[in-house]
């Protein structure tokens, strides 16, 4: 096994389990516990992990930004799951505003199967990975992130502003049925925020460990979603309130 895919069954460990240990990744992988040890000190600077005495525990900060390249790779499986229920809502010469996240990248590689769209982006790897698909891609243009590979800033706003569209799609960090819907950064938040207001549809991709979570800037309120797509039922505290809001729920 690479040490990359070793690296990434720890992150999705961690992510399941909110700790690991070095004694126990040793026996798992058939490796010694000074190369696990890396394995934690490599995650630690991506801001993934923080090692603890004998082993690690993820990054639980309401502002913590995951890398793009680690959230690319990190639940794929059900972000193509969710993916696949949201291909179903565009339709052939629809328009549409996509978000920067890693689910929505998912969503791209489906919309080859429909004809006559025009997106606009402040993605940076969708304009790099799908600049030969046939697919009328529009820039926003603004200041770089490179931790996220997204465009953001003022002049990103004003360019959002001057489309209307059918539809936006739209991820997030945390979910909670008392503060909302919110994101771990502002800069993003503000632009998504532009995108909102120049759509007639809402899309919201976020998958089951979203849900009762708390993350640093709110991005809206339930009312502002159209539609919520998942991976898993939601417990029923949430799916009164989805009901009581109106709005549809695909998992």
């Amino acid at each position: 096994m690479l040490a990359a895919e070793r690296r990434q069954i720890i992150i999705d460990m961690v992510q399941t389990d909110k700790r690991v240990l070095v004694s126990e990744l040793s026996e798992k992988f058939n490796v010694t516990e000074e190369t696990i040890r890396r394995d934690l000190e490599k995650l630690e600077k991506e801001s993934i992990v923080t090692r603890t005495y004998g082993g690690a525990i993820i990054n639980s900060h309401t502002n913590e930004d995951l890398p793009f390249t680690t959230r690319n790779a990190t639940n794929s499986e059900i972000k193509q799951q969710i993916a696949s229920k949201a291909l179903h809502l565009i339709n052939d010469g629809d328009t549409l505003m996509i978000d920067p996240s890693s689910t929505s990248v998912e969503l791209m590689k489906l919309l080859h199967q429909r004809k006559n769209l025009t997106i606009i982006t402040s993605s940076i790897h969708i304009l790099q990975e799908f600049l030969n698909t046939g697919i009328n891609i529009i820039s926003t243009g603004g200041s770089l992130r490179p931790r996220s590979l997204s465009l953001v800033g003022t002049n990103a706003e004003e360019i959002v502003k001057k489309y209307n569209v059918d539809k936006v799609i739209l991820s997030c960090k945390a979910l909670s049925l008392d503060k909302g819907i919110m994101d771990s950064n502002e800069p993003e938040c503000e632009l998504k925020k532009a995108m909102l207001g120049q759509a007639e549809k809402v899309l919201l991709l976020a998958d089951h460990s979203k849900f009762d979570k708390t993350a640093f800037v709110k991005l809206m309120e339930f009312d502002e979603v159209d539609v919520l797509i998942t991976d898993q039922e939601p417990e029923s505290a949430w799916l009164d309130m989805l009901k009581e809001k109106e709005i549809e729920v695909l998992f």
